[in-house]
């Protein structure tokens, strides 16, 4: 197996390269050494990938929140009578 770069592009990028990572692997493919770099480099983009998805929860719960709030602050509830 060749030597990847290390740096990680992207969320898509990083899933793809680690689900040929996992392929080679069950694969049967690898010596001993490249599986251990392979190991490596997939807990590594594990770790990135997990990260992203986490961060991406977190800003649609934040989103999600924000939705439920009333910005203005002085908007009086629909029917209330006042302006």
């Amino acid at each position: 197996m060749a030597a990847k770069s290390q740096k990680i592009p992207g969320f898509e990028s990083a899933l793809a390269e680690l689900e040929q990572i996992v392929a080679d692997m069950e694969g049967g493919k690898l010596s001993l050494e490249d599986s251990l770099a392979a190991y490596k480099r997939g807990a590594e983009l594990l770790g990135f990938c997990r990260g992203r998805l986490e961060d991406a929860q977190q800003q649609v719960r934040v989103l999600e929140d924000g939705m439920l709030k009333d910005f203005s602050g002085d908007a009086a509830p629909a029917g209330s009578g006042q302006a």
